[in-house]
This record gives structure tokens, sequence and C-alpha cells, in this order.
């Protein structure tokens, strides 16, 4: 389960303990404030909705997400609402319809965070989901309805839960492509 670049996203994750007897996500007014959140969450709604991609692209700056030139942000694509400035989007990428970019993970005795990074003209696919301290390569493709768990190489294609690689391009700008 090693990564495009020899490392685990796990590796690339801060772990942040949390007291008591419950949950980490009991703990979230301590983790981030809840002011930012409730902006961090109206902002996210309303580039959810807007069929503009200049509105979106204003307001997600605005909430702290890197958004390279001419992204496209599809209708319902959701940016993690804790953490927004741990993503970086480069340019001219796509993210789906109802795609989700998290970059943390609440879980028992801890919750992680960690950098999302989507290349220059990657695409994420409808109802993708990206966990924290995935990289996605430029010009990489994630096919509708995957969960990526780990590194997308440049120029794969990956589909399913979880993603794994079902096509390469090799051999630069109108090089072949080979199945796996």
């Amino acid at each position: 389960m090693t990564d495009a670049d020899g490392g685990r996203r796990h590796d690339r994750l801060s772990r942040h303990p949390t007291p008591g007897a419950r949950n980490s996500l009991w703990s979230w007014t301590r983790a981030r404030s809840p002011i930012a959140v409730a902006r961090n969450y109206a902002a996210i709604v309303l580039a959810r909705i807007s069929p503009s991609l200049r509105l979106k692209n204003l307001l997600l700056r605005g909430i702290g997400v890197d958004v390279g030139r001419g992204v496209s942000w599809g209708l319902e694509s959701t940016p993690d609402v804790f953490w927004p400035e741990l993503i970086t989007v480069e340019d001219d990428a796509i993210i789906g319809y109802d795609a989700t970019l998290l970059c943390h993970e609440f879980l028992q005795d801890e919750y992680r965070t960690g950098r999302v990074v989507v290349g220059e003209r990657a695409m994420i696919g409808a109802g993708a989901v990206v966990l924290p301290g995935v990289r996605i390569g430029a010009d990489a493709q994630v096919a509708a309805n995957s969960l990526v768990d780990r590194d997308v190489p440049p120029g794969t294609t990956v589909a399913g839960v979880p993603a794994t690689e079902v096509r390469r391009e090799s051999g630069g700008e109108g090089g072949t492509r080979t199945s796996r």
C-alpha cells in the first residue's frame, strides 16, 4: 500500500489525540473555531449550488482553498469544511459533481489531518471521495464513485473502492495507453 512517491498517505497525516471517553468528533470545537467552521460551511454551501465557476473559485479561495486558474468545481462538490486550507487544486483541474475532498478523519481516540493536492488537469469523477494526505498527479483521472485512499500517479486512471489503477498514459502527450 505504498503511494507513487514511495510513501504512504498515513505517513503524511498529522495525528491529534483527543481526551475523554467519547470519540474524537466530540472534541471538534477544541480543534477548530465553531465560527470559522460555520463561515466555511456557508461558503461551501453557496459554492456547491452556484452554477458560476468564477463564484465557486472566489468563495473557496476566500476560505483558504488554494485554487489554480481554470479550475472547475461540479455542482454539489465539497471541499473539507474543517480544514479547507489544506486543499490545493492546480490549474485546469476538474472536481466532479458531488465529489468530496477530505482533509480530516475523526477516529475514536484521535483525529488526523492531511493535505490533499489535485494536480494540473487532473479530473475527479462524480461522487468520488479523496481521503486526507492523498496527492492526485497531473493529468490523472479518478472514476466516478471511487474512494481514493492512496496517491494517484500523473497520467493514471483509477477506479473502484478502494481506487486501483485501471490505465496509465505512457509516452507523454499523444502517447499510447496501456492497461494494467
